[in-house]
Formats: structure tokens, C-alpha cells, sequence
């Protein structure tokens, strides 16, 4: 594994990732755990997890959560075109359960899976203000952690005035594939859109959230959708990994 003059730990760190880099250890293959390295290479689960820091710092590797283990991380960004996402012949269906997101993420040969938790409240000042809402009023918040092939990719988070949202659709607790989108189905269509995009630290509960390496901005993206009549009906806040997102734009010229 390792010659005299390098730390047991070093010696390791390059073996696996030796292995990463030439895909004997294939992307979303799972790593061994700490014991059985430990046992297979004579070293102990402290020397053991200096090396798995270091893959998982360079980005090689998941931590690793609760029942879990650590996984190669798969290296290809998702392609976002945010162009099309939410926009003409939407591809929501129902039939397979997937919304715009989920199909798009489908269509470039990755598992898409969505966690949605729904909740009414007074929204952030910037989001009011988005919204174009009346100080202390209410609105429906609509979470979702969005997984690729069983990774958290993005963070979403869609606000909504209640007064078009309570008692529809929105309201539930569930990935929903409508074709044309919630919003149409509900009679308040978006009509167009506005889009604003910073790059950013992340904060250590998106970090965590997002089991992103060290080092690694995230992108956060603000979609402002508005009605026929001019009004916003929708704002939304999507953080992503910097390490696995293109975001693409097709533009005529």
C-alpha cells in the first residue's frame, strides 16, 4: 500500500483513489467501511478516516449518512437548461409521476426523486417582496430536496400567495406531475418568468444537506413567475452544488 516514508494514511488515500480515477471503484459504487479497511490493510479506523476525509474533501466521495455508507460520487454535472425548465410544452405526466424537473433529469439517463414538505407562513422580507405581499401576510411553502441517482442535488424552495394555493394541489405533501403544471391546473397559468442567479458559500446546514466537499460555492437561483394580469403567483429559491450543475441557456438571435 504504501513505502516506509509514507503515512499510513497517505498510502491509502491514494490507493482508493487510485481506484476511483480508473473506475475499478465505478461511480455510486459503495465504498468499504472504516472496519474492513481497517482489518484488510492492518491500519486503524483513525488512520482509516484520515483517508476517507481526504477523497471526501476532493470530492471523490459521499460522507456517508446514517445507515448509508460512502459512495463514489458520480463526476457528470446534470445539464439545468433553464430555458426550457417550466416553459412552452412542459413535460410533466402524469402516468410516470414526474414533474418538469424530475422528466428533464430522466431525459439525460439519471433517477430523479423528489422529498416535498409543505407549510403555510409569513415568508423572508425578499420573498414578500418578491410576491408584492402586504407586511405579515401569509403564504404557502413548498419544500423539496431533489435527488440525482439517490444524491441531494438542489435545495427548492416555491412560495406562493395563500390566497391562490390553499385547498389545491400545492398543498400536498407529494411529488405531483400535472401536464401544463400545478399552477395551470389551478386556473393561475404563469405566463412569464424572471430569473436572477448569484454564486455563493454555502451555509453549513446546505452543506451538510447537499453533502458538498469542502470549498465548494453553491448557485442560487430565484424564479419570479407572474399571471395574466401582471401579478407574481410564484417565487422560487433553488440552491445547487457548484461541483454538479451546467446551467444552460438557448437563446435566438
Amino acid at each position: 500500500m504504501s513505502n516506509s516514508n509514507t503515512p499510513l494514511w497517505e498510502g491509502l488515500y491514494k490507493e482508493l483513489r487510485e481506484r476511483i480515477v480508473s473506475r475499478d471503484l465505478p461511480p455510486n459504487s459503495e465504498v468499504s467501511r472504516e472496519m474492513q479497511l481497517a482489518a484488510q490493510y492492518g491500519i486503524s479506523r483513525t488512520t482509516v478516516r484520515q483517508a476517507l476525509a481526504q477523497l471526501q474533501a476532493d470530492g471523490l466521495i459521499t460522507r456517508g449518512m446514517g445507515r448509508l455508507g460512502r459512495r463514489v460520487r458520480d463526476q457528470r454535472p446534470l445539464e439545468w437548461n433553464l430555458c426550457k425548465f417550466e416553459r412552452g410544452e412542459r413535460r410533466d405526466n402524469a402516468s410516470t409521476g414526474m414533474d418538469d424537473w424530475a422528466a428533464a433529469v430522466a431525459e439525460q439517463g439519471r433517477e430523479p426523486r423528489q422529498e416535498v414538505s409543505v407549510s403555510i407562513t409569513v415568508p423572508p422580507a425578499d420573498v414578500a417582496l418578491a410576491l408584492e405581499l402586504e407586511p405579515g401576510a401569509l403564504a404557502v411553502r413548498r419544500h423539496r430536496v431533489r435527488y440525482v441517482d439517490n444524491v441531494p442535488y438542489q435545495l427548492s424552495v416555491s412560495w406562493f400567495p395563500e390566497s391562490i394555493a390553499r385547498d389545491t394541489l400545492l398543498m400536498e405533501e407529494r411529488d405531483i406531475a400535472v401536464p401544463g403544471g400545478i399552477l395551470r391546473s389551478i386556473g393561475c397559468p404563469q405566463v412569464s418568468i424572471r430569473d436572477r442567479i448569484g454564486i455563493r458559500m454555502p451555509t453549513p446546514a446546505e452543506a451538510d444537506q447537499l453533502d458538498i466537499p469542502t470549498g465548494t460555492p453553491v448557485g442560487e437561483h430565484h424564479r419570479t413567475g407572474y399571471g395574466e394580469d401582471g401579478q407574481p403567483i410564484r417565487h422560487m429559491v433553488t440552491v445547487f452544488g457548484g461541483d454538479k450543475h451546467f446551467l444552460v441557456y438557448e437563446l435566438e438571435l
